[in-house]
């Protein structure tokens, strides 16, 4: 090989390389859903409407609960309980 070409190959090799842009695309917006491995998009969490259904169940089953407890009968079943644990003899 003669001392040219030696320095034309050398010069390619170590050359500064340039910046090569992303291959993404420029059109992805920033509010697309994620997507699962299969390319359909992926159910990342509750929507409004679903917080709304599951705040309103909560607060259904609170009541319900609140009415249980706060009945006569209920608080006498637990003072019944309450009394026998007392006087238990050990």
């Amino acid at each position: 090989m003669n001392p040219e070409a030696t320095m034309l190959f050398l010069y390619a090799l170590l050359r500064p390389r340039r910046s090569v842009p992303s291959p993404r695309p420029r059109h992805r917006r920033w509010y697309r859903s994620p997507r699962s491995n299969t390319g359909m998009p992926t159910d990342a969490g509750m929507s409004t409407a679903e917080y709304a259904v599951g705040t309103l169940a909560a607060v259904a089953f609170a009541g319900v609960l609140y009415a249980v407890i706060s009945s006569s009968a209920t608080r006498s079943l637990i003072s019944s309980v309450v009394q026998r644990a007392l006087t238990v003899t050990f």
